[in-house]
């Protein structure tokens, strides 16, 4: 008798969830606890394991496909003995997932899902030369539409196209009857034509194959959205901006830079120095920490700092907690294991609840002013930017110093402008003068 597969449960708040891959095809052979699929959720990816031995049965929900908690995705027969090939969009699937004869026989060859397998064979690119973020380094569908997208050159260019663009030193013929077009396979990835104003022929040096590419949302990426209008139209943000001159930072970074790798295992960056920052600028303005529920204002004692990381997938916000007990080492090495970890979707669901506040580095891609929106139900973030040598004012004499410029977004209805100049202004004289950090003034 068939067992169902069923969605979790992955967080109280959570009622849906979207199918991202099938890591088994219908009619293989699974083992119990094995990763079979993918889903997504509006916070973070999950991969979900057969609760038995046997062979997938059958598919219920695609990949691309949303379900609700508790729905049945698949079925899956218990033992050992494998079905008869599935039918209609199974056998295609099924036919899909094996590999070439050239690629089986290499015991190095990666594992590549079938929708992935199914693009590259289309396009005519070997699957060993792309490289796939799913678990275990599968290669997945994503990997094998960007694979297509970055590849260009005469290994791109379709026959039809060829045929179009003859060499000036090649005779002129008329061309042969072009092939049957093949049967467009289903995707949850539509392209449709953009029809020219006009016929091409009146349009000089216009370009063929202008298309629009249609691209379901993910759960996630529905979620980041509805949240980011939320906090625009319920909350009442303010930035306020501020400059640090980054000279004494700078120094300690190259002055024990060497040291504290050694000791640490891990390079000193400029994070840390932020985050405790923070931690102390949170103290001293409980208001930036606060939240609003309902009509009451709620008070933390702690400060859990949530660090804007780019994922696999997009940006993700996992939280340093109790951020105002860790010493450098741990806050460099927390984000280090963040940043690795978010590349290959990795990040569980509960490290990206329930922050008090955030910080987002901007300058990392070379940002130099920014105004970030607040993550609601927290009341402020603070956007870091790219450090540049710019000239300021110092004892009455121009000097040319490394400056960063640093934002606070604030919710007015809690925080006054008072505080958050206040706030701002404590992040900066900590940052200028480090020591202040340590010796707690």
């Amino acid at each position: 008798m068939p067992v169902d597969l069923k969605v979790p449960s992955p967080g109280e708040s959570i009622t849906e969830v979207q199918i991202r891959a099938w890591l088994k095809s219908e009619g293989e052979s699974v083992r119990m606890d094995e990763v079979v699929a993918e889903i997504d959720t509006d916070k973070a990816s999950m991969e979900l394991a057969a609760p038995v031995s046997g062979v997938l049965a059958k598919i219920l929900a695609p990949a691309g496909a949303d379900a609700a908690v508790g729905d049945v995705i698949a079925l899956i027969e218990e033992g050992d003995s494998p079905l008869p090939p599935p039918s209609g969009a199974g056998k295609e699937a099924a036919a899909g997932s094996e590999p070439p004869p050239d690629e089986a026989k290499r015991p190095d060859a990666p594992r590549v899902m079938p929708s992935a397998r199914r693009v590259l064979g289309e396009a005519g690119i070997a699957s060993a030369s792309v490289e796939g973020t799913g678990p275990g380094g599968r290669v997945l569908k994503e990997d094998a539409l960007q694979a297509l997208e970055s590849k260009a050159g005469p290994e791109r260019i379709p026959p039809a196209a060829s045929a179009e663009a003859p060499s000036d030193s090649a005779p002129s013929r008329e061309p042969a009857d072009p092939p049957p077009a093949p049967k467009p396979k289903a995707s949850s990835r539509k392209a449709r034509a953009v029809p020219a104003p006009n016929p091409p022929a009146v349009i000089p040096g216009a370009t063929p194959g202008r298309t629009e590419e249609s691209v379901r949302m993910t759960s996630m990426r529905r979620v980041i959205a509805k949240n980011l209008v939320e906090a625009q139209q319920t909350a009442a943000l303010l930035t306020t901006f501020n400059e640090i001159d980054m000279t004494a930072v700078i120094a300690l970074r190259k002055r024990y830079r060497a040291l504290f790798l050694e000791r640490h295992g891990v390079k000193l960056g400029f994070m840390s120095f932020f985050v405790r920052a923070a931690a102390e600028a949170l103290r001293a303005v409980p208001a930036v920490n606060a939240k609003i529920e309902g009509s009451d204002i709620v008070y933390r004692s702690y400060q859990d700092i949530g660090i804007a990381v780019g994922g696999g997938r997009g940006l993700v916000v996992p939280i340093l907690r109790n951020a105002e007990t860790l010493g450098f080492a741990q806050i460099e090495r927390a984000i280090a294991d963040f940043g690795a970890r978010a590349k290959q979707n990795k990040i569980e669901l509960s490290e990206l609840v329930g922050g008090t506040f955030t910080i987002s580095n901007g300058g990392i891609y070379g940002s130099m002013l920014s105004t970030p929106i607040v993550n609601p139900p927290q009341s402020g973030v603070l956007g870091m930017h790219a450090i540049r040598d710019r000239p300021v004012a110092i004892d009455g004499k121009v000097a040319v110093r490394p400056i960063m410029y640093v934002a606070l977004t604030y919710d007015h209805r809690i925080v006054d402008g008072r505080e958050a100049v206040f706030f701002l202004r404590r992040i900066k004289e900590l940052v200028e003068s480090p020591e202040r950090i340590w010796l707690e003034v």
